[in-house]
């Protein structure tokens, strides 16, 4: 499977946030995200053009910024995130 894109990753993001039950960091939803939707070794090793980063976790941080933005998570502290009532309420909307 290629890596998806940032959009494709927000909900099974949020999902994990929801089922945490507290603060998620970016590593940890990268694994689990990674393991749920299925990647392999090769495409979790994929570089962004510039090979700064990998693209799997660049497209998690994508992710979690907008869904910030949006109020759906919040920053708890520097890499941590929570999921708000408005994504709680999202959610069960079953987007």
């Amino acid at each position: 499977m290629a890596v998806p894109d940032y959009q494709s990753v927000m909900l099974p993001l949020l999902e994990y946030a929801a089922s945490s039950n507290g603060e998620i960091t970016i590593g940890s939803a990268v694994d689990a995200l990674a393991a749920s939707l299925g990647l392999t070794e090769d495409d979790l090793k994929q570089m962004l053009p510039s090979d700064i980063q990998q693209t799997f976790v660049n497209r998690v941080g994508w992710a979690a910024t907008y869904m910030k933005k949006a109020g759906l998570l919040e920053a708890t502290r520097r890499g941590y995130y929570r999921i708000t009532q408005r994504g709680l309420d999202l959610l069960e909307k079953k987007p």
